[in-house]
């Protein structure tokens, strides 16, 4: 079993590789640009998942390429004046400081068309299907985030973070060929290891959870989800090393 490291320069490799539509032409640059840099957490449970459920990591590039191209088109309209109004992202100009905010639209969308090709390279319709659920999810849960309107953090965190987190679990066993009805305990692990990531990016950046809950009570919380996702993994039949690592990567973080 490959670690994260070996798997995230697996999917580096492959995402550089990318060759986006010819109709895009010169947004080539700033597509490239919108993908550099970040951990690429979610392509590598993707590709971590498909190998510990049977399956070979090569055969989820794809579908871990389709995740990070819908997360990074996320970032770039999140960034943009009429939401969170950002100008750096990953301690550079944000896209649309970059190359304004017109053209940082368009590279949202087309980042978004291009995750949804790449899902569509596998001859069933799972994979696409899944993600599309994921990014609507994604998608309202910002939408609650803008309008104040969340009935709680929770909910509003399952949708935003959890949705798509969750989904690179979903669609890592969908590839490996899991059976619907073997799916259950791999996609509880991937709603708490999503609720497990906001709680920790909350903690390190003192908001969300942080704001309403407290940073020991959002530590706590952490260190629940956290117990919850081993102990999911724990009931599964399968090599899952390399899950239960990222997951203690994940909890250390709030020490």
């Amino acid at each position: 079993m490959r670690g994260p490291d070996e798997l995230g320069a697996l999917l580096a490799e492959h995402l550089d590789g990318l060759a986006f539509a010819d109709e895009l032409g010169p947004l080539d640059e700033a597509l490239r640009y919108a993908l550099e840099g970040g951990k690429r957490v979610r392509g590598v449970i993707c590709l971590a998942t498909a190998e510990a459920a049977g399956g070979a990591a090569e055969d989820a590039l794809a579908a871990g390429a389709a995740l990070e191209l819908v997360h990074a088109f996320s970032l770039v309209h999140d960034d943009l004046p009429a939401l969170d109004d950002d100008e750096v992202r990953r301690g550079r100009p944000s896209v649309w400081a970059r190359y304004g905010e017109a053209v940082a639209i368009l590279v949202g969308d087309a980042l978004l068309a291009e995750g949804f090709r790449a899902a569509l390279a596998y001859e069933r319709a799972d994979v696409a299907r899944e993600l599309a659920e994921a990014t609507l999810g994604m998608i309202g849960g910002q939408y609650l985030d803008v309008t104040a309107s969340a009935p709680d953090p929770a909910t509003l965190h399952r949708l935003k973070t959890g949705a798509l987190l969750g989904a690179s679990v979903g669609v890592g066993v969908r590839v490996a060929g899991v059976p619907e009805a073997e799916q259950g305990p791999w996609r509880a692990f991937g709603g708490e290891l999503g609720l497990l990531f906001q709680l920790v990016d909350d903690l390190l950046d003192g908001d969300g959870f942080v704001l309403t809950e407290g940073a020991e009570e959002t530590r706590r919380l952490a260190d629940e989800a956290a117990a919850r996702a081993r102990a999911r993994l724990a009931e599964i039949p399968a090599p899952t090393a390399v899950l239960a690592g990222i997951v203690h990567s994940l909890a250390a973080r709030t020490a």
